[in-house]
């Protein structure tokens, strides 16, 4: 039976290309492939999710995007950190839940990151 195994990426356009990869190589230490992508190969662990939100929902504001990216990692506290000092919006505190902690902020692109992680 044909199935769906998880999240392949997300593809979205920007204003500048090459600054918006420089953002995250410099800010979060993300490695840029040869060909300009973001990857993380599998750590077999941990899920990759697929959730759709009401259009009247407020879990994406600040940002005016109809998307948020959530990134699963290994230290929410110390990557806000990173990106508040690279310049990123911090929005709200980092928190404490039975899912995990959670931090967000918004990017050079205005895209809502959601970083998560795990116990």
């Amino acid at each position: 039976m044909a199935k769906i195994l998880g999240l392949g990426g997300v593809f979205f356009t920007c204003k500048d290309v090459d600054t918006y990869r420089k953002w995250w190589a410099d800010t979060m230490d993300v490695d840029i492939t040869d060909w300009g992508t973001m990857e993380w190969k599998s750590d077999g662990k941990g899920r990759t999710m697929f959730s759709p939100f009401k259009k009247v929902s407020t879990y994406l504001e600040p940002s005016k995007k109809r998307f948020m990216i959530n990134l699963r990692v290994s230290d929410v506290r110390t990557l806000i950190e990173k990106a508040r000092k690279g310049g990123a919006k911090i929005c709200g505190d980092v928190e404490d839940t039975e899912f995990g902690i959670f931090g967000w902020f918004i990017d050079p692109e205005g895209i809502k990151i959601e970083l998560w992680q795990e116990y």
